[in-house]
């Protein structure tokens, strides 16, 4: 069926809003610049890798996404709205979600009862803790569990994980929140080489299912570029490239930048 012509004179639709938009984002610390004037938009459902050396600003940049960390300069916008001067908590509630390097749990509680306070706080109750944590579980935490591949840990107590099931546990409890933009930081690291081939295939059917907005700091490379729609490559703070994978790894200045360099 034809599609019927735009009326004479009428505005045409507006472009969505990216899911996240860094504008000259820029931080220094006692006159050494530790993020450059990083210019980005990541669309909905896109899946960013962010790469670099050490040292070259991708956790900084995370922290600024996050509002773990003010700008010197710069804006950050989740799906349009302007939330530079916010907290973490206001990000958190506006549908960001993040992990960090080293594990974040709750180790004496079972993986369910992990994910169930993560979906209670999100409900916006607060948690009786003279209770059984498990009562907080429902429908939605034996939905998560069973996407990350723990359903047949849900009892395990979380301090008892393998690194890599702890890794999935705390991708459950960012989905218990229901994010839309999800900022995973080296969620490899510490992982057995015999799990990370599963971690990699949860990630991407987490990021399918929910349709959600991903960007992902790691170093192993093959992962990255299995997963990525585009990557992110820095280098001393600045962004040298953003662009698809084969094209963003033949720019002259990536592959002049990382010459004898690992990524």
């Amino acid at each position: 069926m034809p599609t019927a012509p735009t009326p004479a004179g009428a505005a045409p639709e507006a472009a969505p809003a990216p899911a996240l938009a860094l504008e000259d984002l820029s931080w220094s610390v006692g006159g050494a610049v530790i993020v450059d004037g990083v210019t980005l938009a990541a669309r909905d459902g896109e899946f960013v890798a962010v790469i670099g050396p050490n040292g070259a600003g991708k956790t900084s940049l995370f922290n600024l996404v996050s509002g773990l960390t003010r700008p010197t300069r710069g804006r950050v916008l989740l799906g349009g709205a302007d939330v530079t001067r916010e907290r973490p908590h206001r990000r958190t509630r506006r549908g960001l979600g993040r992990t960090f390097q080293t594990s974040s749990v709750f180790g004496d509680l079972t993986a369910e009862e992990n994910v169930g306070l993560a979906a209670q706080a999100r409900s916006g109750e607060s948690h009786r803790f003279w209770r059984r944590a498990s009562s907080a579980a429902g429908p939605q935490t034996a939905e998560v569990l069973e996407l990350v591949r723990l359903s047949h840990r849900r009892g395990a107590e979380a301090t008892g994980l393998s690194h890599g099931d702890k890794r999935k546990l705390e991708l459950a409890l960012l989905l218990a929140r229901d994010p839309e933009l999800i900022l995973l930081d080296e969620p490899m690291a510490g992982v057995s080489a015999g799990e990370v081939g599963e971690l990699t295939d949860v990630i991407r059917a987490v990021q399918r299912e929910r349709e959600c907005t991903v960007l992902m700091v790691e170093h192993h490379m093959e992962v990255l570029l299995e997963l990525a729609d585009r990557l992110a490559v820095m280098h001393h703070g600045a962004l040298l490239a953003f662009a698809d994978p084969e094209t963003a790894m033949a720019d002259p200045q990536v592959q002049a930048a990382y010459l004898g360099e690992s990524l």
